[in-house]
């Protein structure tokens, strides 16, 4: 079989509008061949280039079936932390709003990654990624992640005690999981700020 029949026969049985690399391709034959065969499978329309390096194969509205989209910018970025394993987590911002410790949704979908920063965009969709410090990435798929990420960006000050107590709510955690979350976010250095404010908490949820 050719490469050009290898590389469709793979695709053809890849989930549409889930994005993938080529570079997953290149075991099928030279770099030269592959990028030729997935050209010419977006010449057809059988995939779409979503970004550098990444296709999807189009899938049918469901609203209108008629109309053929991709993968979104978000689940573009996604792949490409995968393919490269690096880490990927929403900036604090954005936690900070799911959590409800702040009323105003982040303008940009943003997120911070061990990767370089770059931008993804499809369509009119646009995901910023921004290279930062591995102690910004701490749990990335945890709840206690998006708690700690939350707090970076917040002071500690101007935020209730009562508004932090909802927020846990908010992570689903069990009764037994959640002082050991914030014991174990209170001896974060990044987290100096919140020493005070943890431990009341603390005091006030074991009340």
């Amino acid at each position: 079989m050719s490469v050009s029949a290898l590389v469709a026969h793979r695709v053809s049985r890849l989930q549409k509008g889930t994005p993938f690399t080529i570079e997953g391709f290149y075991a099928l034959g030279s770099v030269t061949s592959v990028q030729k065969a997935m050209s010419r499978l977006a010449q057809e329309g059988t995939v779409v280039r979503v970004a550098k390096g990444i296709y999807a194969r189009p899938k049918p509205l469901k609203s209108f079936p008629s109309i053929q989209t991709s993968a979104t910018a978000e689940e573009v970025a996604w792949s490409w932390a995968r393919n490269h394993n690096y880490a990927l987590v929403p900036q604090g911002l954005e936690e900070a709003y799911r959590l409800g410790l702040q009323t105003q949704a982040p303008v940009k979908t943003v997120f911070w990654s061990s990767g370089p920063s770059r931008e993804f965009k499809v369509g009119n969709q646009q995901v910023v990624v921004k290279h930062t410090a591995h102690s910004k990435l701490r749990w990335a798929n945890k709840p206690e992640g998006a708690f700690y990420r939350a707090l970076l960006v917040l002071s500690a000050e101007h935020t209730p005690l009562q508004h932090l107590k909802a927020a846990l709510k908010r992570l689903n955690l069990t009764s037994n999981e959640v002082i050991p979350v914030i014991r174990k976010l209170k001896l974060q250095p990044t987290l100096i700020s919140w020493q005070n404010k943890l431990t009341m908490l603390e005091s006030e949820l074991l009340s």
